[in-house]
């Protein structure tokens, strides 16, 4: 099973960027797994935020291939401690979809499209964070799942 991140915008800060390259290098050591941009809608400004989710909900609907089981990072989706998310991964991968697809949507979330074809919602926290922020923090509790379910020394509890 492939393990995706798609994320609309690129990420900016190189600060970020680099700490989020780390994480998809050490992830790729247990899965394969992919970091994917959407591309920013150009001239945004001019859109209402229903038109800006609908545009955006229609590049994250053509990322999908059949078979994903998608998951959204969203403020009201189910929060996990980091054992039960490495226990939940592992449930999903034991499932066999070809793809398990977490998507981080724009700035005004996801449309109505998008909720209707994912299987889940996950929050990481009731706080809100900046997108640029949640990618890294994202990529660091994939990997952190990951040690957890190889038995490795990386998580404490």
């Amino acid at each position: 099973m492939k393990i995706v991140l798609t994320v609309v915008g690129k990420t900016t800060d190189k600060h970020f960027i680099a700490s989020i390259q780390e994480y998809v290098q050490r992830i790729s050591h247990y899965v394969p797994f992919s970091f994917e941009v959407i591309s920013e809608l150009k001239g945004s400004k001019n859109l209402s935020e229903k038109e800006q989710k609908d545009r955006e909900g229609e590049q994250i609907l053509k990322s999908f291939l059949p078979g994903d089981y998608i998951v959204l990072l969203d403020e009201h989706g189910r929060e996990r401690r980091s054992i039960e998310f490495a226990q939940w991964i592992q449930k999903r991968m034991s499932a066999g979809p070809k793809r398990l697809v977490f998507v981080v949507g724009g700035p005004y979330g996801f449309s109505e499209a998008v909720y209707a074809v994912a299987q889940e919602k996950v929050s990481l926290s009731q706080m809100t964070l900046s997108h640029q922020m949640i990618r890294l923090l994202f990529v660091e509790q994939i990997y952190r799942a990951l040690t957890i379910l190889n038995g490795e020394p990386y998580h404490h509890e």
